[in-house]
């Protein structure tokens, strides 16, 4: 019972948690600057309504992670309103900042003009391609815009978290290796399937020994896009001792044929998981890649410990 100076004898109070001191306090969460260059996604492939709402479900991430950002996304095979092309996205964030300025100035406001980059191009790739990539380089060209252009998402652990969980939903890993059950349908081998030559499976292959780190089993890269590639992994698979293999795609989506991977299953005789997709990792490796380039790269996105 309380009484006029306070709580009765021998009741807690409850004091006002002390704000923690030192490198334990909560990080301020951080904004985009004011007047920040736009984040543009470069989404290969052939745009469809299904690649549209990948990648928007990549930005709507993006977003999410650093409050105030311009995102936006520009296809490279795009050209009309519904799935601008990269070239226009950049000419089009050239005119508003332009835009902007000038009626800053008009409105008497003391503002300098502006300069740096106008957008951070990040292209939407799992590992390099080159072919895509140069398709990529020659869009910022023909927009005349300053825009910094910056690698592909991977390699990166975060990657290796997606391909584990993609797995595990297709009942091809287990989704945790500390608990007791197993999955009878688990693949003691897997093939990363890649695509961009050899350069692409050479990168894929870093993220393959965090793969199997992860499920700890053997993971081998092998190219889409080389014929034989997919069936001769397979076989050194199968020789080192495997007998059960699953094929997980290391793409993100858009970039090739979803009937490649069919195939490609079909080749090594083995199912597949789905590609990456819009998997959080995706968002935020495009962020970090963004504000990694502007010099403003908050903690790196970590992936989920092997248990």
């Amino acid at each position: 019972m309380s009484t006029p100076t306070g709580p009765a004898s021998g009741l807690p109070v409850r004091m006002p948690r002390p704000r923690q001191p030192g490198r334990h306090r909560r990080p301020e969460p951080l904004v985009a600057p004011e007047d920040a260059p736009a984040l543009v996604l470069a989404v290969p492939g052939t745009p469809s309504s299904a690649t549209r709402s990948l990648a928007d479900e990549v930005v709507s991430i993006a977003r999410s992670e650093l409050p105030g950002l311009d995102a936006r996304i520009g296809h490279l095979d795009g050209g009309d309103e519904e799935f601008p092309s990269l070239t226009s996205v950049l000419a089009h964030a050239a005119e508003e900042r332009t835009a902007r300025y000038e009626q800053a100035r008009a409105a008497g406001s003391d503002v300098k003009e502006p300069d740096g980059p106008v957008a951070v191009v990040v292209p939407l790739l799992a590992g390099p391609d080159s072919a895509l990539l140069r398709q990529v380089r020659q869009a910022v060209m023909d927009s005349r815009v300053a825009a910094e252009l910056t690698d592909v998402l991977g390699p990166h652990p975060l990657l290796a978290e997606a391909l584990h969980v993609r797995l595990s939903e297709a009942g091809l890993a287990r989704a945790d290796r500390a608990r007791l059950f197993t999955v009878a349908t688990a693949a003691d081998g897997i093939i990363l399937a890649s695509v961009g030559g050899d350069e692409a499976v050479q990168a894929a292959g870093i993220t393959g020994m965090l793969l199997a780190a992860r499920l700890a089993v053997p993971v081998m890269a092998a190219a889409l896009d080389q014929e034989g590639s997919i069936a001769s992994v397979a076989e050194q698979l199968r020789n080192a001792g495997s007998q059960q293999l699953a094929l997980a795609p290391y793409l993100i989506g858009p970039e090739i044929d979803a009937s490649l991977v069919e195939e490609a299953a079909k080749e090594a005789d083995c199912p597949a998981s789905e590609p990456l997709g819009p998997y959080p990792a995706i968002g935020k490796l495009a962020l970090a890649k963004y504000t990694t380039a502007l010099g403003i790269a908050p903690q790196q996105p970590q992936s989920t410990p092997v248990r």
